[in-house]
């Protein structure tokens, strides 16, 4: 079995073995996959952290050992963008990016070798009293781009996968997955901030997911990140009191 980490601070995952072929999500630095099958310039990775599987171009990747694979998904990037050095060269890196083998302010993958002239988290698994504000509120205006999973470009599936990321909770890559995980919430006027609205379309399929500010204000991805309105209906764009998406469900997966 091979294993291999994002080298590069977002690398696209294709649905097929060619660049023009369509980005279905992202690795993000320090994301660990395991190859699946290869060719000439791409790899076929499954994500450690969501099972997502794509073909990632291969110079993006690097081989690690079976402990690094194991151990880079213990600490996070938290800070919305971190400035380090890349083998002495400027790089930015968003929030979300796994640093868990960390040591002495530096992260080596590979050869190549990171280094934080600042601790770059304030995050971390045993702090429950973050604010999910503090965490969401960087995101606003961040470009919507479909599979995108980082600030530099987010979908709505992404964007909450990563806010829940940081607070140390799981959730699958996309919102009719997403959809399936939480306790049902019958009244939006029951909801509190981190819960989460799911939307259909006419098929009704679930195709979009927002966060829940308040029982009258959602944060997505639409465009680009930004609040709305939400009713027991759905949602209104804030700006042209036009209705964009149809509430189907509420959940909540933080108690």
């Amino acid at each position: 079995m091979h294993f291999f980490c994002c080298l590069t601070t977002v690398a696209p995952l294709r649905k097929d073995a060619a660049h023009n072929s369509e980005m279905i999500s992202q690795l993000l630095l320090g994301e660990c996959v395991e190859l699946k099958e290869s060719t000439k310039d791409f790899l076929l990775v499954k994500s450690l952290y969501d099972g997502y599987e794509g073909w990632c171009q291969k110079s993006q990747l690097t081989e690690v050992d079976e402990h690094f694979y194991l151990n880079n998904h213990s600490i996070l990037t938290a800070e919305p963008i971190t400035q380090a050095l890349c083998n002495g060269k400027n790089i930015f890196i968003p929030s979300g990016c796994f640093i868990g083998c960390f040591n002495e302010g530096c992260l080596t993958i590979g050869k190549t070798v990171f280094n934080f002239p600042k601790t770059p988290f304030h995050f971390n698994n045993n702090n429950n009293d973050v604010d999910i504000f503090e965490i969401i509120q960087p995101y606003i205006n961040t470009p919507y781009l479909w599979g995108g999973k980082s600030i530099f470009g987010i979908d709505c599936s992404g964007f909450v996968q990563n806010v829940f990321k940081m607070l140390d909770f799981k959730l699958p890559r996309d919102a009719y997955q997403q959809a399936e995980v939480g306790e049902s919430i019958g009244f939006l006027q029951e909801t509190q901030i981190g819960d989460l609205a799911y939307f259909d379309n006419e098929q009704g399929r679930i195709t979009h997911v927002g966060i829940i500010l308040n029982n009258e204000n959602i944060m997505h991805a639409s465009g680009k990140v930004r609040i709305d309105k939400i009713d027991n209906m759905g949602i209104i764009h804030s700006e042209t009191g036009e209705r964009t998406h149809k509430l189907r469900l509420l959940k909540r997966v933080l108690s």
